[in-house]
């Protein structure tokens, strides 16, 4: 009965983390027939649970959503993730959550043992946040979007650029990132025909979503890399390659924040990088302890050689 009853909690568990579950896979899953999963999930839904079941190649079983519904099962580790998670959205980040937020975590922490409760405590006691800055995301936009990525549906909405320019468009979406404060969407554009990353906090959403598509593999250099890349690279009006003349090595743990770095050979390197304006660019280079030399564009060269004179002026006068 004790095996039953861990093994019932465990299928539980499972038809938590996912929409759609083959019966086959589950029963791989907890090391029993396809039968057995069948009378498990019989007993499930006499206790309440609102399992369906769908037949055919394709089919399997799904965990309902319902007013009936028991709550989650969560272990120890788990339970302090959502606890910390929750006092994280009530400091602001994502709109329209803040109080939800307080409120759900005011209920998790009545039913943690005093053991868990006391790690929650100790995170949000020892934890001063620091006022943040930047756009707040839509709760329920974000809830969408990341709906999306887990039906493989295709998902439509208008967009805004960073130069105020709007678009619609039709994405294939694969996975949310985190970047500070930033939540991005890094999807399949189909009318580009290649992956694409969108701006939450820019994104209007257009309901219903769909259809259902094949999931994609992601891109080949992973989805965070592929983000990075993005950020510092092809995200940005300006563009420059800059000689630097230390090994790439160097290069990497000095300047590699500011973009990729190409080996040249043993003693220099080149740096690629991007920004909002050349002025501001010349700046930050300005501030890499190195020899250097502006490969392109001419425009930056014109930049750092005004600077340059300013700064000498500014010597002088001292």
């Amino acid at each position: 009965m004790r095996a039953t009853s861990a093994r019932l909690l465990r299928l539980l568990s499972l038809l938590q983390t996912r929409k759609d579950w083959p019966g086959g896979e589950l029963a791989e899953r907890l090391r029993v027939s396809p039968r057995t999963v069948r009378r498990d999930v019989d007993r499930l839904r006499e206790l309440g649970y609102p399992i369906q079941a769908t037949m055919g190649t394709g089919g399997g079983y799904q965990l309902g959503a319902g007013a009936s519904l028991p709550p989650l099962l969560l272990d120890d580790d788990e339970a302090v993730a959502v606890a910390v998670g929750l006092r994280t959205a009530a400091q602001g980040g994502v709109s329209g959550i803040e109080e939800t937020s307080v409120r759900a975590l005011a209920k998790l922490l009545q039913v943690l043992p005093s053991k868990l409760r006391r790690r929650v405590d100790a995170v949000g006691t020892f934890t001063v946040p620091m006022p943040a800055r930047g756009p707040a995301v839509d709760a329920d936009t974000l809830a969408l979007v990341a709906a999306a990525c887990r039906d493989s549906e295709r998902l439509r909405f208008d967009y805004e650029s960073h130069d105020g320019s709007a678009s619609r468009r039709i994405v294939e979406p694969h996975r949310l990132v985190t970047r500070g404060r930033r939540w991005y969407l890094v999807a399949w554009d189909t009318a580009r025909d290649d992956w694409r990353t969108f701006r939450v906090d820019r994104m209007r959403p257009l309901t219903p979503t769909g259809p259902r598509v094949p999931p994609r593999d992601p891109p080949e250099q992973g989805v965070a890399a592929y983000l990075e890349e993005r950020m510092t690279v092809h995200m940005w009006p300006v563009r420059a390659r800059i000689r630097l003349f230390v090994p790439a090595e160097e290069a990497e743990r000095t300047a590699g924040g500011y973009g990729p770095i190409e080996p040249v050979d043993e003693h220099s390197c080149v740096l690629v990088c991007s920004g909002g304006s050349l002025l501001h660019m010349a700046c930050y280079l300005g501030m890499l302890d190195m020899d250097m030399e502006v490969e392109e564009p001419d425009e930056l060269r014109e930049h750092m050689a005004r600077l340059a004179t300013r700064f000498q002026r500014a010597a002088a006068s001292g």
